[in-house]
Parts: structure tokens; sequence; C-alpha cells
């Protein structure tokens, strides 16, 4: 049964249908349940003060006043048992399909397994526990497998990232990034574990789930205190991962150093130069550039041309040259 209610009386666990079309809100849905506060904040944030929640498909609790769509006195809905979270769902099943079809056409599934890992990654990020870390890892190892193997749905993921800056979207944007760049510079050894790596940078930005929401989704300049906080997000996401006993050291140190900088500039402990592992390194310009082509609400997204001019002619001291120099041929 639909029932219209204000978007502040939003509840986890509701089942909600947004009233204007994905074109013109940040969620990949019109209709799902809700899984967090910020999933209401987001809706807030989006301009929509009004939504319709399905009872027969979610939760309605008894003090939350139903307004009806003729517009009668509000109604008191009977509680219903919540939607949980299952960890078997936190893979979308359109993901593990488009991986497993041999015969699925290069731009459509370039198409769905990116958009899927965006989905997944958000599932993670509303609920990082160890054990969903572990699942999520092992579909990115079948994610790495098509970008390793399959140099044109490889080309057609690269070619399609979103622009938004959600944390989610940009895990995903890194993750493809990395895993290109990993796959020019390390295709003739066999030193280098892919599947690790890939995991790496898909998992870089955990730590931001124990950063407060009001920091990340901030309009505008940080304070001196929040950016503090800010910055403790990679030291954060290494603790998850070793917590979640996940990746090997050397690939959890993408997670700790990607906001390091050649230059000793960066955080958490302002390396320099080879005191930044090279996976680290690969994460920075991964990193910086999906931030560059992002669009924020204090800045317009740059297209690639003038991401890689702006890093190349006023960011040059953060990078190491010649990996630099790698990661523009990615886009020749």
């Amino acid at each position: 049964m639909l029932k219209t209610i204000k978007s502040s009386e939003l509840e986890v666990g509701m089942y909600v249908t947004l009233p204007s079309s994905w074109l013109h809100h940040s969620f990949l849905k019109n209709s799902f349940i809700i899984k967090s506060p910020d999933d209401v904040k987001r809706i807030i944030d989006n301009g929509i003060n009004e939504v319709s929640i399905d009872t027969a498909r979610g939760l309605s609790f008894p003090n939350v006043d139903i307004i009806s769509h003729a517009g009668d006195e509000p109604l008191r809905e009977q509680h219903q048992t919540p939607v949980t979270w299952n960890p078997e769902q936190i893979i979308p099943i359109d993901l593990k399909n488009a991986l497993q079809d041999k015969t699925m056409p290069t731009v459509k599934k370039a198409r769905i397994v990116y958009q899927s890992s965006v989905q997944m990654m958000q599932r993670l990020m509303e609920d990082p526990k160890a054990e969903n870390i572990r699942e999520v890892k092992k579909e990115i190892s079948e994610i790495v497998e098509v970008i390793i193997s399959d140099d044109q749905t490889a080309l057609q993921m690269l070619s399609i990232t979103g622009h938004d800056f959600y944390t989610y979207t940009h895990s995903v944007n890194v993750g493809v990034l990395g895993v290109m760049l990993s796959k020019s510079l390390f295709k003739k050894t066999n030193a280098h574990d892919m599947y690790e790596l890939g995991a790496g940078f898909f998992l870089h930005d955990l730590g931001k789930t124990r950063v407060d929401p009001a920091i990340i989704n901030k309009r505008g300049k940080l304070t001196e205190d929040e950016m503090k906080k800010m910055r403790s997000h990679p030291y954060q996401s290494y603790k998850i991962l070793a917590e979640a006993n996940q990746l090997s050291e050397e690939c959890r140190l993408i997670a700790l150093q990607h906001h390091e900088r050649e230059d000793g500039k960066g955080y958490p402990r302002h390396l320099r130069g080879d005191e930044i592992h090279l996976y680290g390194r690969i994460g920075c310009i991964a990193d910086v550039y999906d931030a560059l082509t992002a669009a924020r609400s204090y800045k317009p997204k740059l297209s690639p041309f003038d991401a890689l001019r702006v890093m190349k002619e006023d960011m040059s001291n953060h990078f190491e040259k010649d990996l630099f120099e790698k990661f523009v041929l990615l886009f020749a």
C-alpha cells in the first residue's frame, strides 16, 4: 500500500519511491529500501520534501503520521517487521550475471559491471563489517579479471566512469583506474598479485565510514578541526582492512598512503619520494584524477584533458614523473 510522507519522517527499513525520475536526483534507482540515515539525508539534500512509501514492501512505524494521497487525516499504520540487512544481497545479481556471461555485448557488459559495482560499494559502505568485505573482495577479483583479460570492456568501463563524488562511486572509479594503470605497469611480470591490488584500490576509502557524514557531505570549505577528522580516513581505511584480516600488508598501504605526495606535503605521515610504496603512488594518481573530474558543490568537474593538464602543470610535485606519464597514456 502506497502512502505519502514527509522526507524528514523516513526511517531505515522503509521502501521509498522518489517523485521524480532518476535523471533528476543522485540515486541509482527511483525505488529502494532506506538502508541508513545517510539515505534520508541525501533525499532531503536533493530537495525532495515528500516521498511515497510502500508499506507492503518495507517498514512503517506505529508512531509515524502517514498522509494519505486523498489528503485525509493522518493514519496510524500497524508496526511491521523491519527489513534486515542480508549479507547475501551485498553483491547485485546483475553483476554476477554480467561477469559470467561470455556472450554479452561489450558496451552493455561494461555498463552493467560498472553500475552494479557502484551499487555493491554503496552497500558495503553502509555496512563495512568483515564478512561483507570478504564477499565484496571475492567479487572484485572477478571484476579485476575482466579488466585484465578483456581490453575492450576495460576501456569501455574507463570511458563511462561517473562524475559525482559520492564515496562509493569514487571507490569504483579509483578501482578501475588503479587496475588499468597497474595492468600497464606490470603486464610483463608476475611479481604482483593483481587481484589483491584491485581490492586495495576499490576499498581504499572504507575509512570514510568512520568519519562524521556531516563532514563528508559538507558543502564548502571544512574547518581546521573538520579537516583533521577527514584526514584520519586513510588510517581508518587501513585499520578496517587489518581488523577484517583482508589484503596483504603491501596492498593495505594503498588505503594508508593514497593521500601522500611526492614532495612530502601529503598525509597522514608526510612521506616523500621513495618512502611512498609504488602501490600508494598509483592510488594517489587515480584518486586525484577522479577528484578533479568529479562535480563538487564548490567546483565544476573538469574534462579528462583538463584534469590531466592541471595534474601536469599545477600538481607535478604530487606525483612521480614516469608514473604520471604512464597514467596519461591510458587516455591516448
